[in-house]
Order: structure tokens, then C-alpha cells, then sequence
């Protein structure tokens, strides 16, 4: 009996690129470099009959810009209302710690991390000063979340251009 193992590769490839969608949403996984990942394995299991270079180069193209997508909305955010370094920093932990707790913590994690950096930059613990924290931490948020929605519209970007490349 010859197995052949591209229906292996193929399998992986679905799975990375199943991840790779959970990962755009999901903070704790790189989603699109994932994704990417997985339609360069289902491309090379084919032996790039079906998707070829160009096609390959404007998915690494679609990859690149995602990480650039998730910088930029982040300090955008972040920056629209004067958000500190250690607020940003915050961001990050509060992020890491978030997942520890579902998804509750996937979208409050980012929002009390920004907070609490934003109160230990300022050092300021009265009733304005908290206000102008909690604005931060918003505004961290709210980047966070619109990047989020333009990694998900790149993810589905690069699912028609495999797509079309495959199927056409």
C-alpha cells in the first residue's frame, strides 16, 4: 500500500490556516503569518501548480502589511489620546495576561493594562486623573479592536487570492 503524503500536507495546511484565522481574533497567535504559513504548505504540496509566484509574493505582501496594521492601529489609539509609553506597555501585559482569562479577558486584559500604566506614568490617583486613564485605556482599545478588523479583512484577502489562484 503507497500512501502519498501531500494528503498530509494538505490536511496541515487547513489546520494552519484554521489556527491562523482563531489567531487574527486571538492576540496570543500570530493569525495572518499562520495563515500564510498553511497556503505556502498547500501550494507546495501541489508542487505551485496551482499557485504559483505571484500569487505567493502578493500573500507575503498581505502578511507584512498585517503586521504593520497592528502597530499602527495600536499607537493609533493609543496616541489620538495621549496615551503614555507605560500605558502602551500596559497594553502588552494586560494583553498576555487577559488570555489566562477567556475571552472576558482577551477585551478587558488591553483595556486595564493601558489603565494601570497610564496611572503609573502620570501618578495620578484623583477622580481627573483616573478619568483621563480610563479615557487612555479606551483609546488603546478601540486601536486594538480596529486593528483587529483590518487584519481580519486582510485574512479574508488572502483567502480569495489562494483561492482564486487554486481554483482558476
Amino acid at each position: 500500500m503507497n500512501l502519498d503524503p501531500s494528503g498530509l500536507f494538505y490536511v496541515l495546511a487547513a489546520l494552519l490556516v484554521l489556527v491562523g484565522l482563531a489567531g487574527v481574533v486571538l492576540p496570543a497567535l500570530p493569525g495572518v503569518p499562520l495563515m500564510f504559513a498553511g497556503m505556502l504548505l498547500a501550494a507546495w504540496a501541489d508542487g505551485f501548480e496551482r499557485v504559483g509566484a505571484l500569487p505567493l509574493v502578493m500573500l507575503g505582501v498581505l502578511t507584512a502589511v498585517s503586521f504593520a496594521v497592528d502597530f499602527w492601529a495600536t499607537a493609533l489609539g493609543a496616541k489620538r489620546v495621549g496615551a503614555s509609553r507605560l500605558a502602551l506597555v500596559g497594553t502588552i501585559i494586560g494583553t498576555f495576561v487577559g488570555l489566562f482569562f477567556g475571552l472576558p479577558g482577551l477585551f478587558a486584559g488591553p483595556f486595564v493594562g493601558a489603565v494601570i500604566g497610564e496611572l503609573i506614568s502620570r501618578r495620578d490617583l484623583r477622580p481627573g486623573g483616573l478619568g483621563r486613564a480610563t479615557r487612555v485605556g479606551i483609546g488603546t482599545w478601540i486601536g486594538i479592536a480596529i486593528g483587529v478588523a483590518l487584519k481580519l479583512a486582510l485574512a479574508v484577502l488572502m483567502l480569495a487570492v489562494f483561492a482564486f489562484a487554486w481554483w482558476w
